[in-house]
């Protein structure tokens, strides 16, 4: 891409984002949502290959309807109430809608099918861009709006976006869709406890954000974008490929990483709410989503194939590692004896 192109896709996505976050005037958040979409579709057709243009059309299309429809949200409560503050979303037409909308832009479960296709048509870096900035902006929404949600509708999507999340990442070899179903399995975590405790779910964006970018960037040094490729990295970069082991766990959950501080937190939350039902359901439920974290561990570990494979091994090290890694490794598997310092601000 063009280092001008790039220049202003990025400061838009800067822009748009601080937009939405910042705004609290309907018109503003979906302006700022309008800048996100516009920037982020030259870079996913960046690589001119159909796959990546089949991709942004789909993006675009999603996109375009889920803020056509958070801007008749606010239509609505606008002619009803008279208010154009997110904070006064009053209207139930209103609600209903905007969690429809939210969760199409998010990708929640019955509204996911257009991310794993997106992001198996991106490239590494744009993928990690629409995992975690991209995501900013419509659960910053949430967050301002999370008392006026429709509970049950939105209860409802988390689970069946944390069973499908688990779910549909088993039978998958691409790693780019397999992180595409994990993300949606997060994000139905997140939207469970938002009504409750809105800033446990910021807590938990952030340290999904930290571990999926650890691992986007450790894959996009090895270039590993298949599970057969993955298996065969070890001979490239083997401290590398040992750090993805570890951040993989952090990301399935398993103590003592980083990654179990939120599942943790959200089903201490969940109890207190006496919903101890669908904290269990959760619990079992992100055990589909271990198996598959499991399985990139291994693969990911693993000296020699368990089959003969197609693969060219690359018998040298490749020693042009982003020194960036290196930190966000060491937060993603060592930042949980610092949750103490971290628990009182929630």
């Amino acid at each position: 891409m063009n280092p001008y192109a790039k220049l202003i896709t990025t400061t838009s996505l800067a822009l748009g984002t601080a937009i939405t976050i910042s705004s609290n005037h309907w018109a503003m958040a979906w302006t700022g949502l309008e800048i996100n979409t516009i920037a982020i579709i030259p870079m996913i057709s960046k690589s001119h290959h159909p796959r990546a243009i089949e991709a942004t059309i789909k993006y675009f299309l999603v996109q375009a309807a889920a803020s056509a429809s958070i801007l008749f949200s606010s239509l609505i409560n606008a002619w009803s109430t008279g208010q154009w503050d997110i904070t006064q979303l009053t209207n139930p037409t209103s609600c209903l809608l905007l969690t429809a909308a939210i969760a199409m832009k998010l990708g929640l479960v019955p509204f996911h099918f257009w991310f794993p296709e997106v992001l198996q048509g991106s490239s590494l870096t744009t993928a990690l861009l629409l995992s975690t900035v991209m995501k900013f902006p419509p659960i910053a929404i949430l967050l301002l709006t999370s008392n006026s949600l429709h509970p049950p509708l939105l209860a409802l999507m988390a689970i069946a976006s944390a069973t499908l999340g688990g779910w549909m990442g088993l039978n998958q070899t691409q790693i780019r869709k397999i992180l595409a179903f994990s993300s949606i399995s997060h994000l139905g975590w997140m939207t469970i406890i938002i009504i409750y405790a809105p800033k446990l779910t910021l807590l938990t964006f952030l340290l999904y954000t930290l571990l999926t970018s650890t691992i986007f960037l450790s894959l996009n040094t090895s270039h590993i974008t298949k599970l057969s490729t993955l298996m065969a990295s070890w001979t490239k970069t083997p401290m590398l490929n040992a750090t993805l082991m570890l951040t993989l766990l952090s990301l399935a959950g398993l103590p003592p990483f980083i990654g179990f501080l939120p599942k943790w937190l959200i089903i201490q939350e969940l109890t207190k709410q006496e919903m101890t039902p669908t904290a269990l359901t959760l619990a079992l439920l992100s055990l589909l989503s271990l198996f598959f974290y499991l399985r990139l561990a291994y693969s990911s570990s693993i000296t020699l194939p368990p089959n003969s494979t197609n693969q060219t091994k690359h018998w040298y090290i490749n020693k042009n590692t982003n020194p960036l890694i290196a930190i966000l490794t060491t937060l993603s598997t060592l930042l949980l004896p610092l949750s103490p310092l971290i628990l009182p601000t929630i």
